[in-house]
């Protein structure tokens, strides 16, 4: 089978066109072509020499690069064609960073880089940048000066900055039991929701429930710090829901599990119980 052409001249390429790749656990399949796509980069002189030999292995022969196998995929789709998609909210963008400076992907890692203009102002990317992540360096003290004009500069454009809203994410969650009857499931009862508890920062709790919060289990947390031990003072899930749409959160996902505990001995109802889980979201 034809190789893609690699430069070397005279001599067959010691690569097949599809390549499996162990990064970090994770395992990759492409071509040949992708993982040479760019000039100079880690993986291009890796694929690009006239033996594998001394190329790290796994035990079923696959390469190997002791990497963060999650952020990989990233690297990958970006070899491909050269283009930077990431989801929305993505939380790794500064250690994706990281990433593709290892991997020397230059124009990857400016892509990834917060944007700031001459006036202090940023784009939409900056605002997600994750300064915490930042690779520390010899220019350490002037990187954090820029994250701060960056922070200043996103605070300046998020709607409702001025008026101390900040963004972030609440989980709201429940645990609940009901019984099924024998004969049909429409027989279901419901018990009350015993506890609706709050796990996110402490800052944005106290915001949205104020007074209803109940912080008894965990009272002196600090407000830039995460908890999930509060819950909150009334059980009815609708009241937490108003609260938080009148805070500006919306639902992004929700999940539930349920286990059969036991079944009544006489009657044959069974009795389940369930953990429930609402995810809001505040840009």
């Amino acid at each position: 089978m034809a190789l893609p052409d690699s430069g070397i001249s005279g001599e067959e390429v010691p690569f097949p066109e599809i390549i499996e790749l162990n990064v970090g656990g994770q395992v990759y399949i492409t071509r040949y072509s992708t993982l040479t796509s760019v000039p100079d980069s880690l993986l291009w002189e890796m694929f690009n020499r006239k033996s594998a030999k001394g190329l790290a292995r796994d035990t079923k022969g696959r390469f190997f690069v002791d990497r963060d196998g999650f952020l990989f995929r990233y690297i990958l789709d970006y070899m491909r064609d050269q283009q930077l998609v990431l989801p929305d909210h993505f939380p790794e963008r500064g250690r994706l960073q990281r990433e593709a400076e290892f991997f020397n992907l230059p124009e990857l890692v400016k892509l990834l880089a917060p944007k700031i203009s001459k006036q202090n102002s940023l784009g939409d990317e900056g605002c997600q940048s994750d300064p915490e992540d930042s690779s520390p360096g010899i220019d350490t003290a002037r990187n954090l000066g820029s994250l701060g004009a960056a922070a200043a500069a996103c605070a300046s454009l998020v709607p409702g900055a001025m008026d101390g809203k900040r963004s972030g994410f609440i989980t709201i969650g429940y645990r609940g039991s009901y019984t099924l009857g024998r004969d049909s499931h429409t027989d279901a009862k419901f018990r009350r929701v015993a506890r609706i508890m709050v796990c996110g920062k402490t800052s944005l709790a106290k915001e949205v429930f104020g007074e209803t919060l109940n912080e008894s289990r965990d009272p002196d947390r600090p407000p830039e710090r995460y908890t999930s031990r509060y819950y909150l003072k009334f059980t009815f899930l609708e009241q937490a829901f108003d609260k938080l749409a009148d805070a500006g959160f919306h639902m992004v996902a929700c999940n539930s599990t349920g286990t059969c505990a036991f079944a009544h001995e006489q009657t044959d109802d069974k009795i389940w119980t369930s953990y429930t889980e609402y995810v809001f979201y505040r840009e």
